[in-house]
């Protein structure tokens, strides 16, 4: 009989074994505590909070989906009441224009069923960036937190997240902060749970930071 772990076992496991082969994350997790990272299956919201997200503050994006949300009906956000509103709105609500145009592709896709959210999760993780990049204004990045806050993938290393770059160099006490090619070499170490180690390191870093604001979003701590 086959027996199925639930996610908080995984995640456990996960972390012990994380532990036992890098001292000196061992010693982040015992500051940090237990991985309190629970996916949301949400992708479609997941989307959106990870097109607003990009390249802003996450302040900036918790205010803009807050009057994101206050415009559309209660609830996960859905792509139909999304796209019917215009752009004086979604500009009102903070969006740009070319963000605005992401959405709206996002949106499209969606309610076409050229993308289909309900397969996503059967995909591996190389075939779910593919899907998911085709849409505009999704890169490899994105995809990825996708990956991690909404489908639970364990073994993601998003190489190109600014806070993995600035947290493993103030977790490793390096000089600088670690190229692309560096960060791919030292994820090796932590393969299959990379994206426990990830959460661990994102964590380091928001408490140097002094920051202990609660979750308001999908794709964020």
């Amino acid at each position: 009989m086959t027996i199925q772990q639930t996610w908080t076992d995984v995640v456990a496991a996960a972390t012990l074994a994380l532990k036992a082969g890098d001292p000196v994350l061992a010693s982040a997790i015992e500051r940090v505590g237990p991985c309190t990272l629970v996916p949301d299956p949400n992708l479609f919201e997941a989307l959106v909070d990870a097109i607003i997200s990009q390249q802003i503050s996450i302040q900036a994006a918790d205010a803009i989906m807050a009057r994101l949300r206050a415009l559309l009906p209660p609830g996960p956000l859905q792509a139909q009441p999304l796209v019917a509103l215009d752009e004086r709105q979604l500009q009102a609500a903070g969006l740009s224009s070319q963000k605005i145009s992401y959405i709206r592709d996002l949106c499209a896709r969606v309610l076409s069923g050229e993308l289909d959210l309900q397969q996503i999760p059967a995909l591996d993780d190389e075939a779910v960036i593919r899907a998911l990049t085709a849409v505009r204004g999704i890169g490899r990045w994105t995809a990825e937190m996708i990956l991690i806050f909404s489908l639970g993938r364990l073994d993601v290393w998003p190489v190109d997240d600014l806070g993995l770059a600035e947290g493993l160099r103030l977790l490793y006490a390096l000089e600088r902060r670690p190229t692309r090619k560096e960060l791919l070499a030292f994820g090796e170490r932590w393969r299959p749970y990379r994206t426990v180690a990830t959460w661990y390191i994102w964590r380091t870093r928001r408490l140097s930071m002094q920051s202990n604001r609660a979750k308001t979003r999908i794709v964020s701590l």
